[in-house]
């Protein structure tokens, strides 16, 4: 399995290397799997991090049928690719790999390749189409008939189904999880979304929003800690709006509930979630992080623009100024809570001084770090249909760089701010540069890299002070003074 995410200001090593020792750990024991039928699938996953957890639950409905993973393409019978509809590089990435797929089906005669996910849901027949290489189609909502469709492309036939649901959770669906570390796991804990901002195409690819069972959320993290997971990410378009039902008693549950009924599995269990929507974080989620230590200080809040006429054209239903009283609500209620956020450069007739809003706003928030991306405009969404996409390639281009190199600003100016701090680290693995040091993050996603201490490993908490910075990543040493948290 080989996971990317195409954000052009992260290094490619940053992007892949955390996943490293995890996936060859997963991949040495999946030999030892049984395999009845010998097939074999191989799964590269796109985009967000729910596309991630979306393979997971693909490869445990293949291995129900007999197939395993290999991280070798040139094993596989089946070749899948989880795509992502977000920007058009996204989409290209995507279409080339298809290219280079065509080969290995040159090579190997009967060899299957399916797209699944974003982009296989808003081209639906037509990527078969435009894809002669293309064996099935498969969005979000239908892996369940993932065992019909390549039955179907097996007997010569294009296996296509896009059907969006407005039920389906994959609630009952244990994930296999392919890409873990064996410290960190996610959890989806609701599908699609209701927002309908104007520049995106996930309402239309992932369909209405759902949630799913809070006892089955809750029954998958406690199965995590007990086979040594030490950290969930729950995971929704929008966590804050997640909302649940109990049959027996008519209670509602909301996110504050849910975050709570999580972090009670364990104290030794973190939590962390993504992502939220500034307008609807409210303050019982906020004191609910507060109260408990196992629930991350690290908020992901994409602001997109730190202007309101253009955030009212990318029907965000906030301004400015509601959004910074939402960062003043973080720093008062958790004030050690450190904030991220997406931002889009040169959307529809940004003007210069707009753009400087959305400058001042990275001051403002101090971001610890952004997903930072100009303006892609996607087929189908209002903006689309509605706004001229009138910045020029070369301005969207300048004013990504502007916001990139004041973010890398800030982030360095918010990590020699903790030199000196003491922070527990949950060790995740070695160091990607080195087999002498650990890695893991503190509660504020931070990466803290740091020498092996005897005793220590994987899974393990430990205290650690900064001691240098750069603008991504903490460097610090074993504080042995503190007493240890053991897992």
């Amino acid at each position: 399995m080989r996971l990317y995410n195409d954000n052009p200001t992260l290094d490619r090593h940053e992007q892949l290397g955390e996943n490293r020792q995890g996936e060859a750990l997963f991949f040495e024991s999946a030999q030892t799997q049984a395999n009845p039928t010998g097939k074999q699938f191989y799964i590269e996953s796109y985009g967000c991090q729910m596309n991630f957890s979306d393979s997971e639950i693909v490869a445990s409905i293949l291995g129900e049928v007999g197939f395993r993973p290999t991280r070798n393409v040139e094993e596989a019978d089946l070749i899948l690719i989880n795509t992502c509809s977000i920007r058009e590089k996204a989409e290209e990435t995507v279409r080339k790999r298809l290219r280079v797929f065509d080969q290995q089906k040159r090579q190997k005669p009967g060899t299957l390749v399916g797209v699944l996910g974003c982009m296989a849901e808003r081209l639906k027949a037509k990527f078969v189409e435009e894809e002669r290489l293309v064996d099935m189609v498969v969005g979000p909502d239908s892996y369940r008939d993932l065992p019909n469709l390549v039955a179907t492309a097996e007997d010569g036939e294009k296996g296509i189904n896009v059907f969006l649901s407005r039920e389906e959770t994959y609630a009952d669906i244990s994930p296999l999880r392919l890409d873990s570390n064996g410290v960190s796991a996610f959890i989806s804990i609701m599908r699609g979304c209701d927002n309908m901002c104007s520049f995106c195409v996930v309402p239309f690819t992932r369909g209405r929003e759902r949630s799913r069972d809070a006892f089955s959320i809750l029954a998958e993290a406690q199965e995590l800690f007990e086979r040594g997971y030490r950290e969930v990410t729950l995971l929704g378009q929008n966590v804050d709006s997640y909302k649940w039902t109990n049959p027996e008693n008519a209670k509602l549950v909301n996110f504050a509930h849910l975050l709570e009924m999580v972090a009670q599995v364990s104290p030794l269990l973190r939590v962390r979630f993504s992502t939220s929507h500034p307008k609807d974080i409210t303050n019982e989620v906020l004191e609910t992080i507060g109260r408990y230590n196992n629930i991350c200080k690290y908020i992901h809040l994409p602001v997109q623009s730190g202007n309101s006429r253009v955030l009212d054209l990318m029907n965000r239903t906030y301004d400015r100024e509601w959004y910074m009283e939402r960062i003043e609500a973080i720093r008062r209620i958790i004030p050690d809570c450190a904030v991220s956020s997406d931002i889009i450069a040169g959307f529809c007739s940004e003007t210069e001084e707009e753009h400087q809003d959305t400058l001042s706003m990275i001051e403002f928030a101090d971001y610890s770090m952004s997903y930072m991306f100009y303006y892609s405009e996607r087929p189908g969404t209002l903006a689309a249909r509605k706004y001229p996409d009138d910045i020029s390639l070369e301005v969207k281009k300048r004013r990504l760089q502007e916001i990139i190199r004041l973010q890398n600003q800030v982030s360095y100016r918010h990590n020699q701010r903790d030199i000196g701090k003491v922070f527990e680290v949950l060790i995740e693995g070695d160091s990607k540069r080195s087999d002498q040091e650990f890695c893991g993050r503190n509660s504020q996603n931070k990466m803290m890299v740091f020498p092996k201490v005897e005793g220590f490993g994987p899974g393990m908490y430990i205290k650690v002070r900064a001691t240098e910075a750069s603008s991504a990543t903490l460097r610090g040493e074993y504080v042995p003074e503190f007493k240890l948290v053991e897992a």
